[in-house]
């Protein structure tokens, strides 16, 4: 897989690494044919439409979590940080802030507690007061609804990862990508924040791939829904 290397900030986003993609030898994986979902257009309309109502209520809600975030830990409202989308393609997600302004650069001072190429702590420090009960609720994952809307993400899909957890993929791991991530998923909807191994994620994220229809995406989110209100497996 060739990938240029870059080198921009953008907000404090930092996507020096998505060097680290280039060096990855993917030919057979990408040679493989697309997941029928891809090519699915009632898939997309239905996230134009999810997407159009969630950037509605996003903007809702957007003044008074500017409001609370500057007072509680001032800096900027929306983070970015660099994905991987389908096929481990690079893109920026937005979400709104939970965590202090240099949070990523104190990741490695906190202790992961998942298993695998993913990182989890119910115990996170760098999470402000604010952010946990925008973590709670799943309010911080609103701005994704423009993920969507541009195509590089799906309602319903994968977790994207970041290109540190994907330098490390073993080939199994990338069929996780063959679909476009999703602000929701199989794992999110029946486990959310409960499950912390990785290999678990993926056999999950397999398993929605052989189970995909639009009827059975529609019940995922119907189900998300109910488990961001019971808050089910948050934190």
């Amino acid at each position: 897989m060739s990938m240029s290397t870059l080198s921009t900030n953008v907000k404090g986003c930092t996507v020096d690494d998505l060097a680290l993609l280039s060096q990855l030898d993917l030919g057979n994986f990408l040679q493989q044919p697309s997941h029928p979902s891809i090519a699915s257009t009632k898939k997309r309309l239905i996230d134009i439409f999810g997407a159009i109502v969630g950037l509605m209520i996003t903007a809702l809600v957007a003044i008074p979590v500017a409001i609370a975030t500057i007072i509680d830990n001032p800096g900027p409202i929306f983070y970015c940080q660099i994905r991987c989308g389908l096929h481990g393609r690079p893109f920026r997600i937005w979400k709104f802030r939970s965590m202090i302004v240099n949070a990523d650069q104190l990741k490695h001072l906190v202790n992961n507690q998942a298993q695998g190429h993913i990182f989890k702590s119910t115990e996170d420090p760098r999470i402000t007061r604010v952010g946990k009960f925008l973590r709670r609720t799943s309010l911080d994952e609103l701005p994704q609804f423009w993920n969507v809307l541009m195509g590089e993400m799906s309602l319903v899909g994968t977790r994207p990862p970041t290109p540190d957890e994907v330098i490390n993929y073993e080939l199994h791991h990338w069929q996780r990508l063959r679909v476009k991530p999703g602000i929701t998923g199989e794992w999110q909807a029946n486990g959310r924040s409960s499950i912390k191994d990785f290999e678990t994620i993926v056999s999950m994220d397999l398993d929605y791939q052989r189970k995909w229809s639009v009827a059975y995406d529609l019940n995922l989110i119907l189900k998300t829904i109910w488990v961001v209100l019971s808050k089910s497996g948050a934190y």
